[in-house]
């Protein structure tokens, strides 16, 4: 009995003193039109199978915005609604995703405004003041990017981080390249890189947190709403959840103090990505797994 008992406090005090389960926020760029589409594949499909995915695996699923694929890709348009009847949250990704570096801050945030009376429309009196920057860039210069903070801090805008992401991006355009010729090895073969990427990207993110905090911090996953992304996401959902993984919002990811800047740009800006973190404190920092080149010469 004695022997019983131990254990059993034993094994109550390892649950007590457990590390808590570690969560993602994911997150998805350019609603309601991302990159190249298979045949007889439309956008409204791919915003439904996302949101479904996200559903099943009870995942909140922030979506960013570039109003001008309404101008550009009409047909896109009801995914915007679609998102919000899902009861998912969007936000501001500029008008038309330019890159900073190529624009002047006046520019920038004209692009950022121009993306507001939707967002408002939208979103009604829920949040949607969260920008994420298009290619993550914030600039060539400080000068640059502290003129776009000043404004977005001005204009009660928290920055959206991205602590997690393995290029998923990288994979729609080979994907429909590889449907159009019909070739399933191919897309078998995108299938397993995009879940060995994405199962490398998360040990590789928890592995430069623990260098910098000694444990996990929530993670805020960059996604994109591609149709490769959405035949892969239940199976991504999967390899999260057994991994270990839960989920959680955007907005309660941020909460950590290693996006303190990000939530607040009036404060002076600091690394806010595990990678420009690492670098800061001299750690090494270990390449991303995916092979981008590989993908861009696939089924050409």
């Amino acid at each position: 009995m004695r022997i019983v008992l131990a254990v059993a406090f034993a094994l109550a005090a390892t649950t007590a003193h457990a590390a808590p389960k570690p969560v993602i926020a994911f997150t998805w760029d350019d609603l309601p039109a991302h990159s190249a589409m298979p045949p007889g594949v439309t956008r409204v499909q791919i915003a439904a199978d996302l949101l479904k995915a996200s559903a099943d695996a009870k995942a909140p699923a922030f979506g960013f915005i570039n109003g001008v694929q309404t101008e550009r890709e009409p047909a896109s348009t009801p995914v915007l609604k679609m998102w919000r009847d899902a009861g998912q949250p969007l936000g501001n990704h500029t008008w038309s995703h330019p890159n900073l570096a190529a624009l002047t801050p006046d520019q920038f945030t004209a692009e950022i405004a121009q993306n507001e009376p939707m967002l408002k429309e939208l979103m009604g009196d829920k949040d949607w003041r969260w920008l994420r920057y298009p290619f993550l860039s914030e600039g060539d210069t400080p000068e640059k990017r502290l003129a776009v903070r000043q404004w977005l801090a001005a204009n009660h805008y928290k920055i959206a981080s991205v602590t997690m992401s393995f290029d998923d991006w990288a994979f729609n355009e080979p994907y429909a390249r590889c449907m159009a010729k019909g070739d399933t090895a191919a897309v078998a073969e995108l299938e397993q890189r995009f879940l060995d990427g994405a199962a490398a990207v998360a040990d590789r993110s928890r592995a430069m947190a623990k260098a910098l905090y000694g444990q996990d911090i929530p993670y805020v996953l960059l996604m994109h709403a591609g149709a490769f992304d959405a035949r892969m996401t239940p199976r991504l959902f999967k390899l999260y959840r057994d991994k270990g993984f839960g989920f959680t919002t955007l907005e309660t990811a941020q909460k950590h103090p290693f996006y303190r800047t990000d939530i607040d740009p009036s404060l002076p800006p600091q690394p806010t990505t595990p990678e420009t973190a690492m670098k800061a404190k001299g750690l090494p920092v270990t390449p991303g797994p995916v092979d981008l080149k590989a993908l861009e010469a696939m089924c050409r």
